[in-house]
C-alpha cells in the first residue's frame, strides 16, 4: 500500500502544466544530461529523476599499483571489474505565479557503489524574477573552479578526471554558498556570459565536517558557447580560488621558490601557530568545437597553477588537522602547475568518437627530477611530477548505453628518490559500460 501511495504522490505532483521556458536559458542543451533536463522538465515539468551506471572491467599493468584511473589496485591485484560510479539525481523546481520563472530548484544527488553510498550533490538554490539575473545556491556542490571540475562524469569522454584536478580538488564538491550572474533572458546581448562566486569550507568532502575557521573564496568568470560562424563554437572561462589552511602546531617546511633556497626550509617557531597557510589557485581553460556532417572535432585545453599546503608524501588537501607528531603533521607549503589537453573526433558519424589526452601535474616547480632525493634534502614523493597521455575510442550506442575503451599511460620523472628511480609501471586499460536514464 504504501509503495503505491508513494507511486502516486510522486505521479501528482510531477504531471503539472508545464512552464519550462526558463530551461531553455539555463541548462546547456548541447550535453547529453541537458538535454534530458529540458526533455523531462517539459513532460513533467516539476521533479524530474534521473541517473547513470558505470560498471567497468580494469587491467593495470602491475599489481597493486597506486592509481588515479578509478583508485588504487589491491595487493597482488592487477586486473578487477569495479561499479565506478551509480549516481540518482532528483530534481524538483518550484515556480511562481509566471508560469515561465522559477523560484526554487532544489538539487539531491547520491552515489552507490560496492564501496558504498555517499551523498554527492544536496542543494537548493533562489532564483530572481525580477531581473532574471541572480541566483543563490547554498548546500553541497561543485566548486565553481575550471571546467572539467563541472564536467559531469557522465558527460566527460575520458573514465576519470586529469591527476592534478582529482588531488586539488577531490571529490569536486564542498559545503558552502555561491551566488551566480547569469542573464535568462535570451534576448539579453549578455546571455553568453556567468559569473559564479562561492564561499566553502574548504576541506570538500574528504571530512565529515568544518575543521578550522578558514574560509575558501572561488569564483568563475566563462564564456557560454560562441557561434564565431555556423560551424565554429568558442567557450572560454576564468577561474580563482583563495583558500587556506589553519596550523595546529609550529612546524613548516616552505619550498625554496618561497624560501629563497634551494630545498625546503623548517620553520618551528612558536608564532605559526593560528597561522593560515595558502592554498592559492589560479586557471584558465578553452574549448574550441568545429561541426562537420559526421559529427565534430573538438579542442579544450585548461591550465592550472598556484600555491599548494599539504604533507611530505601527499600534496592532496588535508582530510583532518594533524596532531603534534612531527614527522607525519608537519606542513610543505609548494608551488605547483599543471595542465590538460583534450582531442576529440567523430569519425563515421556521431557514435562514434576517439579521443586523445594528454595532462601533466608538477606538485613542484622549483625542482626537478635528480634533485629530489639528493642527500640531506627534504623533497618527497609528493614533489615528483607526472605526465599522463590517455587513447580512447567511445561508441555512444544509443542516447541511454555508452562504451568506453581508453588506456591510460603514466610517466612520473626519474628521481634519486628510493622507488622512483625509474618510471614506475602503472599503466592502466578501461573498458567501460555507461547505462543512463
Amino acid at each position: 500500500m504504501i509503495p503505491r501511495l508513494l507511486l502516486s504522490s510522486v505521479l501528482i505532483l510531477a504531471l503539472q502544466p508545464v512552464k519550462s521556458q526558463f530551461l531553455m536559458d539555463m541548462i546547456d542543451t548541447t550535453t547529453e544530461m541537458g538535454k534530458g533536463l529540458l526533455n523531462l522538465y517539459q513532460k513533467y515539468d516539476k521533479l524530474r529523476i534521473s541517473g547513470y551506471m558505470q560498471p567497468q572491467f580494469q587491467v593495470a599493468s602491475d599489481p597493486g599499483i597506486k592509481s588515479y584511473e578509478g583508485g588504487d589496485f589491491p595487493p597482488n591485484v592487477n586486473n578487477r571489474f569495479t561499479l565506478r560510479r551509480g549516481r540518482i539525481r532528483f530534481d524538483y523546481v518550484h515556480f511562481s505565479e509566471n508560469p515561465t520563472r522559477p523560484s526554487i530548484q532544489f538539487v539531491f544527488q547520491f552515489d552507490g557503489t560496492e564501496r558504498g553510498v555517499f551523498i554527492r550533490d544536496f542543494w537548493g538554490r533562489v532564483f530572481d524574477n525580477k531581473w532574471k539575473l541572480f541566483t543563490l545556491a547554498m548546500g553541497m556542490f561543485a566548486r565553481p573552479f575550471g571546467y572539467e571540475t563541472n564536467l559531469s562524469s557522465g558527460d566527460r569522454e575520458s573514465p576519470e578526471r586529469g591527476r592534478m584536478n582529482q588531488i586539488l580538488m577531490r571529490t569536486e564538491r564542498d559545503l558552502g554558498a555561491m551566488f551566480s550572474i547569469e542573464p535568462r533572458d535570451p534576448k539579453s546581448p549578455l546571455r553568453k556570459l556567468k559569473l559564479d562566486i562561492g564561499v566553502f569550507n574548504g576541506q570538500g568532502l574528504t571530512a565529515t565536517g568544518e575543521y578550522d575557521s578558514y574560509k575558501d573564496f572561488v569564483t568563475r568568470f566563462n564564456v557560454k558557447p560562441y557561434s564565431l560562424s555556423k560551424k565554429v563554437l568558442l567557450s572560454a572561462g576564468v577561474s580563482w580560488f583563495y583558500g587556506g589552511l589553519r596550523q595546529n602546531h609550529k612546524y613548516v617546511f616552505e619550498d625554496g621558490q618561497i624560501s629563497g633556497k634551494n630545498d625546503f626550509v623548517l620553520d618551528s617557531s612558536s608564532a605559526n601557530v593560528g597561522r593560515k597557510l595558502p592554498r592559492h589557485y589560479y586557471g584558465g581553460d578553452m574549448q574550441l568545437k568545429f561541426l562537420h556532417r559526421w559529427g565534430a572535432t573538438e579542442f579544450r585545453a585548461e591550465f592550472i597553477g598556484g600555491t599548494q599546503t599539504a604533507f611530505a608524501n601527499s600534496s592532496e588537501t588535508p582530510a583532518a588537522i594533524p596532531g603534534d607528531n612531527f614527522l607525519t603533521s608537519a606542513y610543505y607549503v609548494r608551488p605547483f602547475n599543471g595542465a590538460y589537453f583534450y582531442f576529440l573526433q567523430n569519425i563515421f558519424n556521431n557514435r562514434h568518437q576517439i579521443i586523445v589526452k594528454y595532462d601533466w601535474y608538477d606538485p613542484n616547480t622549483s625542482v626537478k627530477g635528480m634533485e629530489i632525493g639528493t642527500a640531506g634534502s627534504n623533497f618527497h614523493s609528493a614533489d615528483v611530477r607526472y605526465d599522463t597521455w590517455g587513447f580512447g575510442y567511445i561508441y555512444y550506442m544509443t542516447e541511454n548505453l555508452k562504451w568506453v575503451f581508453y588506456y591510460a599511460k603514466v610517466k612520473n620523472e626519474a628521481t634519486q628518490l628510493s622507488g622512483y628511480t625509474t618510471d614506475i609501471s602503472d599503466n592502466v586499460f578501461t573498458w567501460r559500460l555507461q547505462f543512463r536514464f
